[in-house]
């Protein structure tokens, strides 16, 4: 049983997926950090970790909310990686963004993607290079920061899945058409086998 440090028992929520109406939506901004937002918080961030993956978004939970989950740990630790730093360990380390957006970017950069909403498939999607975002932390405090290479790939995909957009609609329609019978093969394999989906999904 995983639990906060308050003691609270913690849920691994289920992931929703490609053809999910969720997903579709363009999420709702939120009013009110209160209480049951930061659980909502808590639990995405075992739920990313159980999935293994880097960000999380609140329709991929099936919340229609403008709530955003991303391992600044991980991030740290590749940007670190790709310095040539071994001092810095990756270590978890997850971060809630309320009502996050974009407000300045630049350059270009392309890397193959994966998505847990869009388990078994992964694809290559233009994006900014580096951006500037602004949101709210977790005790309301207004926050910015300006992000490059992967970390700002990670707000892109992430902010997509507040406006309603999945990676795979950044590609061609007839990539697209694979991609979702993929995906639909992988999550029926997963139901066969009896296997918990959230615990399987790695991009």
């Amino acid at each position: 049983m995983l639990t906060d440090l308050g003691g609270k028992e913690l849920s691994i929520l289920k992931i929703s997926t490609v053809g999910a109406t969720v997903l579709k939506q363009k999420a709702e901004p939120v009013k009110v950090i209160d209480d049951k937002i930061k659980e909502l918080t808590k639990n995405m961030a075992t739920t990313m970790k159980a999935a293994g993956g880097l960000g999380l978004a609140g329709p991929q939970v099936g919340v229609s909310l403008r709530i955003v989950i991303i391992d600044f740990g991980y991030l740290k630790y590749e940007k670190a990686q790709s310095q040539g730093d071994d001092s810095i360990e990756d270590s978890f380390n997850p971060q809630a963004l309320i009502n996050p957006e974009i407000i300045e970017s630049s350059g270009e950069a392309a890397i193959s993607e994966g998505c847990l909403s869009v388990p078994g498939y992964r694809a290559e999607v233009d994006r900014f290079a580096k951006i500037k975002a602004k949101y709210t932390d977790i005790e309301g405090n207004e926050q910015t920061i300006e992000a490059e290479g992967l970390m700002a790939i990670a707000f892109q995909h992430e902010i997509d899945h507040l406006n309603g957009v999945l990676f795979i609609d950044r590609i061609s329609t007839l990539k697209r058409g694979i991609a979702v019978k993929k995906v639909q093969k992988y999550v029926k394999n997963i139901k066969e086998n009896g296997d918990n989906i959230e615990s399987a999904l790695y991009g």
